[in-house]
């Protein structure tokens, strides 16, 4: 009997599953949290929790995590070394931390256009190499002729060592400037890429477990771990690419709207006909436009772990993530006495760090580049919460909302608060944790709100419900301006929205909302048994899916039917015939797809292969085309091999 594991590391929670190869059965399945900066601890936790015996017989595990997003997001990628070949925008920002301009670069048919000149490459190399822990290199027209980044590349690799990464590489579209960007974003993953997936493969090797180890990436198409490694970016959006391939496997359905609720946000996305809404114009992500394929979807900052704080008796959810208080009640045995014991502020200092609920503590990530200020409230912050009361106390100056900020962005403190699940456990709607410490913290905030206790957390859910629902409208309808879909959600007129796809929800806590939500929105709502993983069963069920374009164009105008260009991923090749010119570009397409698929342990005989072509020719035309685009698609299914 073979079985498969699915993994996804998000930013709150790590999600684990296996799943049986004969009959896709979910036969065993653990959530636990996420521990940064040492994501090992997380993964090695959630898997000790699993059956042994079904993970003895593991054959295949596959991984989704935000690491890359969040690590882009939050701009903690490693330092990059930027090679630039050509003439590109001289007044465009790029994310390196050093750029070299060289000569050289093609035309648009990828004839050398300027002899490459690398003599200042070797200064350049030899001067960064200690500052940086990868380089990126993009030449003009690359996606026509590699051969300058190549070139480039094998003398960066030959005088430093490091990983080297081309712009023809990741993508083959046009576009100088978000060719370059997507290879240094690309380049700053390797080596935080490289570390997760060594705490995979290590903690697997631990077990005793013999499996092919694949990544799930933004479009929902897995890809192996070596081509993991090369490539890291194409993981950004893998944790929503998940999502909604859990939802369609445990709805069963091809066609449906999916909205995951994690602990720090909230993903919504669309499914037809079984394929994922992808992004043609490549995807932003940190503020940069990059190549990258991913799926189509909307993300907002409202999760379980949202902070629900008081100012001015308003109840407001986010942006920000804190630990649960019912979390960390049972995280740090003396926290429930602290948070009886905590001063009441006056309604006046109330903002989103000052509230009666609010405590900080340390992080393990090591204190770099702090002022004088951030280093002494540094310094009165342990690694056991410590109220906001008790730290003004100690810093003998309330500490400002600015060093608080910076602390927290820099991942060296976290803060603990009220959240939505605490008020789910008042409710007594989800008890996974300490039902004191939420109810001593919906005591103290509901004083501050004018409510009862009960009637504010009934308030907290059904405001995290409407953003839901408005996620969800703002996907469907991007156009609409938000106050027209607030009032469609809001309740206040006689009319609202109604979905005519099945609507699933995912995530931990979410059968705590489908009531507030479905008065929300009408429609049929779901939430399949094991929605709580179903980011782990998304990353396990993807399949591998390659598609290769190939340009067929002619060498020179006065020769419309002989001597062609083919332009694919491996370079210009130089062709006589049209006919020839097809028959070459289809081989390179089918064995790139077979090659790829294979990679992801599915053999050639296993993978469906179509063939696509798009000529382009004036009206009345009689010669060969005078543009031709070959498209090779490959589909294989690595879940087939549990079957055997």
């Amino acid at each position: 009997m073979h079985y498969g594991l699915g993994i996804d590391a998000g930013g709150s929670y790590t999600d684990v599953v296996i799943l049986r190869g004969s009959d896709g059965t979910i036969m065993d399945s653990h959530k636990s949290f996420t521990t940064y900066p040492h994501l090992e601890y997380g993964i090695k936790n959630a898997l000790d929790h699993l059956d042994p015996q079904y993970l003895g017989q593991v054959t295949l595990v596959s991984v989704s995590t935000t690491l890359s997003t969040n690590s882009l997001l939050e701009n903690t990628g490693t330092p990059v070394g930027l090679v630039l070949v050509g003439e590109h925008p001289e007044d465009e920002p790029y994310p390196a931390d050093s750029v070299i301009r060289i000569k050289g670069g093609h035309d648009p048919r990828g004839t050398e256009e300027f002899e490459l000149d690398i003599s200042k490459l070797y200064h350049f190399a030899r001067n960064t190499m200690d500052r940086v822990s990868a380089y990126a290199v993009s030449a003009i027209f690359s996606t026509r002729n590699p051969e300058h980044e190549l070139r480039v590349k094998e003398v960066l690799k030959k005088e430093t060592n490091l990983p080297v990464v081309c712009g023809h590489e990741l993508t083959q579209d046009l576009g100088a400037y978000e060719r370059s960007v997507t290879a240094v974003l690309n380049a700053q993953l390797i080596p935080i890429t490289y570390k997760f997936v060594s705490v995979v493969a290590e903690d697997i090797r631990k077990r005793g477990i013999n499996a092919r180890i694949l990544m799930l990436k933004g479009d929902g198409s897995v890809y192996n771990i070596e081509d993991a490694l090369e490539k890291p970016v194409e993981t950004i959006f893998s944790g929503p690419a998940a999502s909604l391939l859990g939802a369609s496997y445990l709805s069963k359905t091809d066609n449906c709207a999916v909205i995951d609720v994690g602990g720090t946000s909230t993903d919504v996305a669309m499914l037809r006909a079984g394929i994922p809404e992808i992004s043609n114009t490549g995807t932003v992500v940190g503020g940069w436009k990059t190549r990258v394929r991913a799926m189509k979807m909307e993300t907002f900052a409202n999760g379980g772990d949202s902070h629900v704080w008081i100012k001015d008796k308003s109840v407001n959810i986010g942006p920000r993530r804190v630990i649960p208080l019912c979390v960390a009640a049972e995280m740090y045995p003396d926290f429930i006495r602290s948070l009886k014991r905590n001063r009441i502020l006056s309604r006046e200092m109330m903002d989103e760090h000052y509230q009666p609920t609010k405590f900080f503590l340390r992080t393990d990530y090591p204190a770099k580049g702090l002022d004088k200020e951030e280093a002494d409230l540094l310094r009165n912050i342990n690694y056991e919460p410590v109220s906001i009361n008790d730290l003004s106390d100690t810093s003998n100056v309330p500490p400002s909302n600015r060093l608080l900020d910076s602390l927290i962005q820099k991942r060296l403190v976290q803060a603990v608060g009220f959240t939505p699940t605490d008020a789910l456990h008042v409710m007594k709607v989800y008890n996974q944790w300490n039902f004191h410490a939420s109810d001593l913290g919906a005591f103290y905030l509901s004083k501050f709100s004018q409510m009862g206790k009960f009637e504010f957390c009934s308030l907290v859910r059904q405001k995290v419900a409407q953003k839901m629902a408005f996620g969800l409208m703002s996907f469907i309808y991007p156009h609409h301006p938000k106050s027209v879909i607030e009032d469609g959600i809001g309740g206040e007129y006689p009319a609202g929205y109604c979905i005519n796809v099945p609507t699933v929800l995912l995530g931990g806590p979410v059968r705590s909302y489908k009531d507030e939500f479905s008065s929300i929105i009408s429609g049929n709502i779901m939430v399949p048994e094991y929605a709580e993983v179903g980011n782990a069963i998304g990353a396990l069920v993807g399949k591998g899916v390659k598609k290769v374009e190939v340009l067929i164009k002619a060498q020179s105008p006065g020769e419309l039917d002989r001597n062609f260009y083919v332009y694919s991923p491996l370079g210009r090749h130089d062709v006589i015939t049209y006919s020839d010119a097809l028959e070459h570009a289809i081989d390179i397409g089918r064995n790139i797809v077979l090659d790829y698929i294979e990679r992801c342990g599915v053999s050639r005989q296993e993978t469906e292969i179509s063939v696509t072509s798009k000529a382009a020719s004036p009206p009345d035309w009689t010669h060969a085309p005078l543009q031709t685009i070959i498209t090779v698609m490959g589909v294989g299914n690595p879940l087939m091999l549990l079957k055997e």
